[in-house]
């Protein structure tokens, strides 16, 4: 059996938090392997225009080379329409019904998971692992929210002890357009690949 976690996310780019995260993930739980799976169009970000999927595939390709372990994955691009997280996690177990996964967030995401579809499907098919990143309209704090959520839908729920990530795409996307250079976020080969295809002007 495997201990696979799963970094989902539109990766619109990929930056060193994502990196940092599944690092540190990886060491803290003993896990054999992270997937980072970018998502096709995920239903709660119809607000922006995302990147098209091979630059995010390519993106997360040119990141993940040399790190070991860190595998890509395009497991939910390849899929049509709407993508949903419990959708996933219950064709990876279908799919890899000898391995255990681990699904990886953000704080954040874990505040508002009682919002995605099918939230009692994630926490059976996966355990969920929260990365402390700061968000501002918590009413309890992180520790609470894993006690609350595992004491409604009995599931296994982690926190990733680390420092607080303070960067985001959103972030990064916003400061090419105002022509900043956000390289130091990102990793060499990502940044040289947003610069070449003229990527968030």
């Amino acid at each position: 059996m495997s201990k696979i976690g799963i970094m989902g996310g539109t990766f619109d780019p990929i930056h060193n938090g994502h990196l940092f995260i599944g690092r540190k993930a990886k060491e803290e739980y003993q896990l054999d392997q992270i997937w980072y799976m970018p998502s096709g169009q995920p239903p709660h970000k119809k607000d922006h225009r995302i990147t098209d999927k091979n630059h995010r595939c390519n993106m997360v390709k040119l990141a993940l080379e040399g790190q070991n372990g860190m595998i890509f994955s395009d497991f939910e691009i390849q899929r049509p329409g709407n993508t949903y997280t419990a959708k996933t996690l219950s064709l990876l177990k279908e799919d890899y019904p000898n391995d255990k996964f681990y699904f990886i967030l953000g704080a954040d995401s874990l505040y508002e998971i009682e919002q995605w579809y099918h939230p009692e499907q994630i926490m059976e098919y996966a355990v969920i692992l929260a990365a402390c990143r700061e968000y501002s309209h918590a009413h309890l704090s992180l520790k609470k929210q894993i006690d609350y959520l595992i004491q409604k839908y009995n599931g296994e729920i982690y926190p990733i002890h680390s420092q607080e990530i303070h960067v985001s795409s959103e972030e990064i996307r916003a400061m090419i357009s105002e022509g900043k250079r956000p390289e130091r976020l990102l990793p060499k080969t990502v940044y040289e690949y947003i610069q070449e295809y003229h990527l968030y002007l």
